[in-house]
Parts: structure tokens; C-alpha cells; sequence
């Protein structure tokens, strides 16, 4: 089946030519020009992907993306005229996977939607064994178990919950409160700022030097991201 993709902006042109693109590489496309309508089709068809323009007329699409990001982890890439890097970072910080600054390239839009969907659909794999750095670290979320150097390492139960989640989104930018409500639920009774506590103590088990770490990097004034390249 053929993945579906949700695009909303108020554009009419830019709608037609991008949904024309996406059509001819095998997606299945709808269109909203506006960000309620576009709410109560995501709800209703339920897409694989959204193409979500930040400025709509009857709401933001951070908005939009604040209130999808309460339910659902659908990959969504922005479109924005804005290109300031606090703009980008909002838009990261509130759970976008992608951002492209108009104009733009259809062609690039293309590949960057396949791009995100392949690491989608990576992190869907059955046996869920994430190695890194000529197995340096290991996580086998079949087994729960985490291994350094091939030594098995113990994490508190929150502790695999957030390093699982960050290495399933490699180079994704986590704010604290979304990494609360991704790896731990809403019904976590601690702070925001525990998860610094919590992060301390993973980087201090999978790091070699906890001064200049590797695997997970500080996004300041944001968050946490997850350097997973295999090396």
C-alpha cells in the first residue's frame, strides 16, 4: 500500500505542483488550505506523512503540529518563508522531523520525504538491534539489554526508556517535555529537568568521556539529539 501523505497549505499552486510530484513517486496525496480542516482529516484518514506550512490563516502550523504531537509521532516535515535559525528551532522543538524554507525545490522535497520515511520505517524493524560504531554500543530492545564494548551495562527502567527513544530518531533534537511525554507517558509524576539527571546518568554508562560526549549531544536552550552514525 502505498504510504499516504497529508499536505497543508493555504498555496493553491504550490499544493498542486507538490501533490503532482508526490503522486508521480508513488504516493497517495490529500490536500488542506486550512489548519482545522486539515486537523480533522488527519484524525479521520490517519497519513503516514504530513507537509505542514507554518503560516495558515486560521491557525499556525505550530499549533497544528503542538496538537498532532499529543497523539501521534506521524513524521512531518514544515514549510516555511521563515529561515531565522530560532524559527528552525521551534519548529524542531516542537517534534517536526524535517524543515524546508520556501522556495524550494520539488525534487529536494521529494527526497527528503523519502529520506524520513526509510528512517521511519527503520526504526519499525522486528528484531530492534541498533549498533554503533563497529558495535562500540549496542541496544537490543528485544532483549531490553545495552552493551558497551560488549560488556552489558544496567539502565534504570526510565534510563533505557529515553536512550531507546533518542536512538530510534538519530540527529532529532528532543525537548525535555517531549522527551517526557514520548519514552516516559503523561502520567510521569517527575520535572523537565529530571531528564538532565536522567541523561547524566546514561552518558556516564555509554560515554568514554563524559566532559565530551559523542552519543548524545546538548542542543542548547532546546534539548537532546542522538549522534548515530555507524562507524
Amino acid at each position: 500500500m502505498p504510504e499516504k501523505i497529508l499536505i497543508i497549505d493555504d498555496e493553491q499552486n504550490l499544493l498542486e505542483v507538490v501533490s503532482d510530484y508526490l503522486r508521480k513517486n508513488g504516493f497517495e496525496v490529500f490536500m488542506a488550505d486550512r489548519g482545522l480542516k486539515a486537523l480533522e482529516m488527519f484524525h479521520e484518514m490517519e497519513p503516514d506523512f504530513l507537509i505542514l506550512d507554518l503560516n495558515l490563516p486560521d491557525m499556525s502550523g505550530e499549533e497544528i503540529c503542538r496538537e498532532i504531537r499529543k497523539t501521534s509521532d506521524v513524521p512531518i516535515l514544515m514549510l516555511t518563508a521563515k529561515t531565522s535559525e530560532d524559527d528552525k528551532i521551534t519548529g524542531f522543538s516542537l517534534g517536526a522531523d524535517d524543515y524546508l524554507t520556501k522556495p524550494f525545490s520539488p525534487r529536494e522535497l521529494v527526497v527528503r520525504v523519502n529520506a524520513i520515511i526509510r528512517r521511519a520505517r527503520s526504526k519499525g524493524n522486528l528484531s530492534e538491534i541498533y549498533s554503533f560504531r563497529n558495535e562500540d554500543l549496542i541496544l537490543d530492545n528485544s532483549r531490553r539489554t545495552v552493551r558497551k564494548r560488549g560488556e552489558e551495562i544496567s539502565l534504570t527502567p526510565n534510563e533505557y526508556k529515553i536512550l531507546h527513544t533518542l536512538v530510534q530518531y538519530p540527529d532529532q533534537v528532543f525537548t525535555r517535555s517531549r522527551i517526557v511525554s514520548v519514552a516516559l507517558g503523561f502520567d510521569f509524576e517527575g520535572y523537565d529537568r529530571t531528564i538532565d539527571t536522567h541523561i547524566k546518568n546514561i552518558r556516564h554508562k555509554i560515554e568514554d568521556d563524559m566532559k565530551n560526549p559523542t552519543y548524545i549531544l546538548t542542543v542548547y536552550g532546546v534539548g537532546y539529539k542522538f549522534m548515530g552514525d555507524v562507524k
